[in-house]
């Protein structure tokens, strides 16, 4: 039963919500049920995880996990949000914010509030779980579940209003919570792909697990009637780690999120992935065991770009390698970084799922993040329902307990980079067996052939070809020339060359196109595994 002390939206809580001042359509559509006001800001969620960063981490076991268990992957499809029910369905703003019900896979209780706001302070009211918001069959185990359980998360769905209504918003999202610290949202292409989360700990640690914390607890600001953004609270917990994050959401042709994290280490962690950026990686035209899969090609992202501290432009092909590696490009206060779709041409696919259409998603840094590197972890994986790459920032100075962190960025998830390099850049890597045609292929050798289009190129006079400026970690290159792509495609040039590894460790190489002493292209950077 719901606590005697919860507000309902309707009847005599009307009263006491006009007593504080708070409109009651900013708060809930009718029979959503309301918990106390109580206090709030940003100041006070940092200060709250400030101070449970001081304090041993305990877990929320206060649900039945055998019920939880119950709601497998075909019981949670079964359960559905009613949008009658929708925060904000009515307004202000735009956007009506929907929920994720818990189950066996989503079993931390994440608790949603709504806001008054005024001037930075105001209250807080939890929404409180009922089963009665969720459609579910009569038999469902999640009616098991006590009132107040919690949510798993929630999304953001799309314009309510008439003048920025482009699809039915009762069907439709642009941003979901969901796991974990998870989230995702979609691009100007109207496709979900890769996902961003709070934190990464310990990722591909060999001597430690991997930790995922958890938002939950989110709080919902009321927009203003005419705003195109959504602002939201949310509060981190785990094990190593308290947060608190403000997130301003903007739909646009892109969605864009201005991020203010604040993070407190209740203990020492190996590698702190800030910023993570999570995607998934089978296989592209690059390297392809035949017959693995009747698509030619599998990924929600292609590569890794970089923008870094010197101005250089790099762009890092993505590897399903044979075991789980980790690269670290350092630097000096980056201007960005992101996991990018390249290919946009559905024939590369052949599948309806839109992997053509997948987000490519940019880091932008907010103020000066000092040194680090951007770290990517490939993990090997033999089908499309794992992600297996991830992208961060992982500061110079080791994270120790004690510890606090407090970082500014926008994320900006597109089809594109949002500051494209004035360079041109890669668009394939394409491996080969080396040597001639017509002749004995020399065992060990590899053909490359890597693919560069843009304006610097258009402007190479007749005849004249760009030179490779080529480097390895180890091993020999033969047959090394660059010649224009015979597709009529202005500016569409390939270097080429062979190479030969030295043992069966991974060979970092390098290249860009120059001419004279002017870049032609961004530098590509590749891991190459011989075999």
């Amino acid at each position: 039963m719901i606590d005697r002390r919860s507000l309902l939206f309707a009847g005599g809580a009307s009263a006491a919500l006009a007593a504080l001042g708070i409109p009651l359509n900013a708060l809930a559509a009718a029979g959503l049920q309301l918990g106390e006001p109580r206090p709030f800001s940003f100041e006070r969620l940092v200060a709250r995880a400030k101070s449970l960063a001081g304090r041993p981490y305990v877990a929320d076991n206060s649900l039945p996990a055998d019920v939880l268990q119950q709601i497998d992957y075909d019981a949670h499809g079964k359960i559905k949000f009613n949008t009658d029910n929708a925060l904000f369905r009515e307004g202000p703003g735009a956007f009506p914010v929907t929920f994720f019900h818990l189950g066996r896979y989503f079993q931390t209780p994440v608790h949603m509030h709504v806001l008054e706001m005024a001037s930075g302070d105001g209250f807080a009211r939890e929404i409180v779980y009922d089963a009665s918001y969720f459609s579910m069959p009569a038999d469902s185990p999640a009616r098991k579940l006590p009132d107040g359980a919690g949510f798993a998360g929630f999304r953001l769905q799309e314009s309510r209003l008439g003048d920025q209504k482009k699809l039915p918003w009762e069907t439709n999202d642009w941003v979901a919570f969901l796991g974990a610290s998870y989230f995702r949202a979609i691009g100007e292409l109207y496709q979900y792909g890769l996902s961003a989360r709070g934190i990464a700990l310990d990722a591909a640690m060999p001597d430690r697990p991997e930790e995922f914390p958890s938002f939950t607890r989110f709080y919902f600001e009321p927009p203003s009637s005419d705003s195109s953004a959504m602002t939201v609270y949310a509060l981190l917990e785990g094990p190593s780690i308290t947060g608190a994050y403000k997130f301003v959401m903007q739909r646009g042709r892109a969605v864009l999120m201005d991020i203010d994290a604040r993070l407190f280490l209740r203990r020492d962690v190996g590698r702190f992935g800030l910023v993570p950026l999570t995607s998934m990686y089978w296989y592209s035209e690059t390297v392809k065991p035949t017959g693995i899969d009747w698509r030619p090609e599998v990924h929600d992202s292609d590569g890794l770009a970089m923008w870094n501290g010197a101005g250089e432009r790099i762009w890092r092909p993505l590897n399903n390698p044979t075991q789980t590696r980790a690269s670290s490009f350092a630097d000096k206060s980056p201007h960005g970084f992101g996991l990018l779709q390249r290919d946009r041409v559905f024939d590369h696919y052949q599948d309806g799922v839109g992997y053509e259409k997948r987000p490519s998603l940019w880091v932008e840094p907010i103020g000066d993040w000092g040194e680090g590197a951007v770290q990517l972890i490939e993990i090997p994986t033999d089908d499309e329902i794992h992600d297996n790459i991830l992208a961060c920032w992982v500061p110079k100075a080791p994270a120790t307990a004690g510890s606090s962190y407090s970082l500014k960025y926008r994320l900006h998830w597109a089809a594109d980079e949002p500051f494209p390099s004035p360079l041109a850049r890669c668009v394939a890597t394409r491996l080969g067996r080396g040597g001639q045609p017509g002749q004995p292929r020399p065992q060990g050798v590899r053909k490359f052939m890597v693919e560069f289009i843009g304006k610097p190129l258009e402007a190479i006079p007749f005849g004249v070809k760009p030179e490779l400026v080529l480097t390895a970690s180890r091993g020999k290159f033969s047959y090394i020339f660059s010649e224009a792509v015979p597709d009529g495609m202005a500016g569409h040039w390939r270097a080429q060359f062979d190479f030969a590894a030295e043992g069966n460790d991974p060979v970092d190489m390098r290249l860009f196109l120059k001419l004279g002493d002017q870049p032609l292209t961004e530098t590509w950077l590749y891991q190459y595994q011989p075999f």
